[in-house]
């Protein structure tokens, strides 16, 4: 087995041998892509020994191009490049079998009087108490000097695997990749566009005003390129066909639900349950819904088990909850009637397939993208009585209508504390109250 680990460790670290890169499956189909970016968070990642980092989000985001891309920016500043190891974890049963590699590695390292290593585990989860083995490494002071990535599915943030590290992180963080949002696929669509958008940071009513204003020459084509978000999403796969061929491939669509069902089958969890709850979420966006009608409606069992599959789908990014803002107090009320939003545009057309149901209206769809690239930045919720405000920002006492449809009622509304609203439209502008089209709003929201 050792010699076997060996071999495939070599493999899999082609600039051992040579700096060409293209000597690496993963670089050279990056390399030759006519659609291909960096992704912005590569900025995030600290290299400083000893630290501990997790990369951590949903299935088939771009996870190992990434990983990739850190080793290529790596080997043009050390000196040895057999200090960089990379391993794919998937095909590894059990922490046994990682810590063979790992010891394979360390003994290399200690061959080569390589002081400070860059030791890259891809798919870590794939290994049974895969964590058992980074644990003993760190205790034994093999990987004091050393600088540790390991990526995942959110699976290992579901059972609560990073947790098990108390004092192990040294300077590490974690590291959350998401799909691209609108402003990053703007970037790789028309980067001449996207260049002359000024960020949206601070998320003040005059501020957005002012930039979408200057935004407004380039409206039409910034539409037009939302409206092939709203096909694509943010999912590399699913980008790159609509780009280069016109059109979102099968491939794509196939890749993110057998990921999706792979990570329920992982987690030994019900895929027709699942499927159910999924549904549900489809047929009710954008209105609020309460657990127990989910249950009633969708014939799953009780309102706790729809409880546990909506927060498992958060912590595996699949989806976010958003509660109703009581505005008096600008607190979140949990017993009230919930949102659900799926976090990418993408995903509505990939799981109303799989569900057989229809895809929701793309009036639902152009909220729904709004407020999920929001809460990644933001503690959003939602208010309702006769009438309703989508989405409440209570850190900024704000609320966000989205009015992609219809004409817009562009009015003063003030509800308790929420004393300013943003109404965002599909092409109309107006500066008291503001409103501003939804598109030129999302290609300058900088989440950075």
């Amino acid at each position: 087995m050792t010699g076997n680990h060996i071999t495939r460790m070599e493999e899999q670290n082609p600039w051992w041998k040579s700096k060409d890169l293209t000597n690496d499956p993963d670089l050279r189909k990056w390399y030759e892509s006519r659609i291909k970016w960096i992704p912005e968070i590569i900025n995030e990642i600290k290299l400083e020994p000893f630290s501990l980092n997790f990369i951590f989000g949903p299935r088939q985001v771009g996870k190992t191009t990434l990983v990739k891309l850190v080793i290529k920016k790596l080997l043009e500043s050390v000196e040895d490049p057999r200090s960089i190891f990379y391993y794919r974890c998937d095909r590894l049963s059990d922490y046994k079998e990682l810590d063979i590699v790992m010891e394979n590695y360390l003994m290399l390292k200690r061959a080569y009087k390589i002081k400070t290593a860059y030791i890259f585990l891809d798919e870590i989860t794939f290994p049974r108490e895969w964590y058992r083995a980074v644990k003993y490494r760190i205790d034994s002071g093999d990987l004091q000097n050393d600088v540790l990535i390991l990526t995942g599915s959110w699976s290992m943030f579901v059972r609560r695997e990073v947790e098990t590290f108390p004092g192990r992180r040294g300077g590490g963080r974690n590291i959350v990749f998401h799909p691209l949002s609108f402003r990053e696929f703007l970037k790789i669509a028309n980067p001449d566009i996207y260049n002359s958008l000024e960020g949206i940071k601070e998320m003040d009513p005059s501020e957005v005003w002012e930039k979408c204003v200057k935004a407004r020459p380039w409206l039409n084509e910034v539409n037009r390129a939302f409206e092939s978000y709203l096909e694509c999403g943010g999912f590399p796969l699913a980008i790159k066909s609509l780009l280069e061929r016109g059109e979102v491939s099968e491939e794509a669509k196939d890749a993110i639900i057998s990921s999706f069902i792979s990570d329920i089958a992982k987690l030994r969890r019900s895929e027709s349950i699942a499927k159910r709850v999924i549904k549900a979420v489809l047929e009710k966006l954008p209105s609020a819904v309460s657990l127990s009608s989910i249950a009633k409606e969708f014939e799953i069992g009780s309102h706790k088990t729809v409880f546990y599959y909506l927060d498992l789908f958060e912590k595996m990014f699949i989806l976010k909850n958003i509660f109703f803002i009581e505005p008096n107090k600008l607190v979140e009320l949990y017993y009230k009637q919930r949102k659900i939003h799926l976090t990418d545009p993408f995903l509505y057309t990939v799981f109303s397939e799989w569900c057989m149901t229809r895809r929701p209206s793309i009036n639902a769809i152009v909220e729904s993208t709004v407020a999920a690239q929001l809460a990644r930045k933001l503690n959003i919720g939602y208010w309702r009585d006769k009438t309703e405000i989508d989405i409440v920002i209570p850190g900024k006492a704000m609320g966000i209508e989205v009015k992609w449809g219809a004409r817009a009622e562009l009015r003063e509304r003030r509800i308790g504390r929420i004393n300013r609203v943003i109404t965002l439209t599909r092409d109309e502008f107006k500066e008291k109250p503001v409103a501003v089209p939804v598109s030129l709003f999302l290609g300058c929201l900088d989440l950075s």
